[in-house]
């Protein structure tokens, strides 16, 4: 069996050349047996492929005698928040979130509601079925559920701060409208605009990817056309949420942990607590939460080392890539449950988004740049040479602490010849310089 799908955070590639049936049912097998699980909640986004999916992971998991708690259509975090509420097993969501329609994937939650990847089981589950099953072993059944309301109830008291508020929010054609139209819909302090509400696996306006800037163009010139206070754009699976402010610039991720911070800071159960950031994070991150009383903890990349840190201690964590997670929450990275927390510090404050953000903007930081490399091995040791001076931070990849800034650059998971860079310093001039001179030694 092709088992090139197996990734660092999930199962994931294109239908059905890497991920197709006799993948999901043989996940579904070895999911049970890994877990010794008795029941398994299963959910699934709207990928034309989900669907079959979703029968022969069923198959699988019934096959090994263990119950499936079938949810049907549903985003990522109420299958996460289902399986801790009812006390599932474990759970599996069909869905490949951010990428495109063509491919879909397996994301695997563990009993806790976090997920499960590699170095936490993954590579477990691999083996499992790289060793083989043989004859099923029993025969489970099949409970259809429904758990929107139970969902919905546990984001009301988040609700009824929200007040005067005009909001644009971009669905991507995801999963995020199962549950946001509902719950936007009994805010009454807040106009609202939204935009590619039906699920469609094909994203006919737009990929789900916040990845990449020019996807959020229509949410972008609809909060400028509304004079919205804020958008709010979801990916595929409603994980994660980004945000736009009113001038229609996209809100840096590690400036918005800041402010999300601030305002968990302001509870004295917070003071002196964990935070947990990326290490691509701006240094103001660690300054600012320092300030406010908390306690800065800077992580290597991948959701769920942040879910297993926070599930031990702390308050919020949060991912370059938009994954943010609260303590209160279950650590469950929620984009719609997020969604909910920057329209009250919006409300709370009554400041612009884009007044706050700048109140925290210290450093100049890069976009995070993607290159490719001709002698991967000596990438890292060529960026040492050149920056002597700066303190190296053994966490992820290439790390360079400096006093007014850092260097980060990373390899992909997926292709060790490309690597990942973003750097930071004091001035837009020594930033560029700074990056210039990475970026030269990887590609030289």
């Amino acid at each position: 069996m092709n088992l090139s799908a197996f990734k660092a955070y999930d199962i994931r590639g294109d239908y059905p050349s890497a991920v197709n049936e006799d993948l999901a049912k043989a996940v579904g097998r070895a999911f049970v047996r890994y877990l010794s699980a008795k029941n398994i909640v299963v959910g699934m986004d709207m990928r034309q492929s989900s669907l079959s999916l979703h029968k022969a992971l069923i198959e699988g998991i019934n096959c090994e005698g263990s119950d499936v708690f079938d949810i049907g259509f549903c985003s990522t975090p109420m299958l996460s928040s289902s399986v801790v509420r009812y006390g599932y097993d474990g759970g599996i969501m069909i869905s490949a979130s951010h990428s495109p329609g063509n491919e879909n994937g397996l994301k695997l939650i563990d009993a806790t509601g976090n997920q499960i990847g590699e170095g936490f089981g993954l590579e477990n589950i691999k083996l499992i079925i790289e060793k083989g099953f043989g004859e099923c072993l029993g025969a489970g059944a099949v409970i259809k559920k429904s758990v929107l309301v139970d969902y919905l109830e546990g984001l009301i008291p988040l609700i009824d701060s929200i007040t005067d508020l005009n909001v644009v929010v971009d669905y991507s054609s995801g999963m995020g409208s199962l549950a946001g139209r509902p719950l936007f819909a009994r805010i009454n302090g807040i106009k609202l605009t939204e935009l590619n509400i039906e699920p469609d696996g094909t994203f006919p306006s737009h990929p789900a990817n916040p990845h990449n800037e020019a996807n959020f163009n229509q949410l972008i010139e609809k909060v400028k056309e509304t004079g919205a206070d804020v958008g709010l754009f979801f990916d595929g699976d409603a994980d994660r949420v980004q945000a736009v402010d009113e001038s229609g610039q996209i809100v840096p991720m590690d400036l918005l942990f800041c402010l999300l911070a601030k305002e968990e800071l302001q509870k004295d159960s917070a003071k002196g607590k964990e935070f947990y950031y990326d290490l691509r994070f701006s240094k103001v991150v660690s300054e600012f939460i320092e300030s406010f009383g908390g306690k800065p903890i800077m992580m290597r990349v991948g959701n769920p080392f942040y879910k297993k840190a926070l599930s031990h201690s702390g308050v919020l964590a949060a991912e370059f890539s938009g994954h943010v997670m609260f303590a209160e929450n279950n650590n469950i990275d929620d984009g719609l449950y997020c969604a909910l927390k920057i329209l009250n510090l919006i409300s709370k404050n009554k400041k612009p988004l884009s007044s706050q953000v700048a109140e925290v903007r210290k450093y100049f930081t890069s976009s995070e740049v993607s290159l490719s490399a001709k002698t991967p091995k000596e990438v890292f040791e060529k960026i040492r040479s050149e920056f002597v001076d700066a303190k190296e931070v053994d966490l992820d990849g290439l790390y360079l602490d400096f006093p007014d800034g850092f260097i980060s650059v990373r390899q992909s998971q997926t292709e060790p010849e490309l690597f990942r860079v973003r750097v930071e310093a004091k001035t837009e001039k020594a930033m560029q310089d700074r990056l210039n001179l990475v970026l030269k030694n990887i590609k030289d």
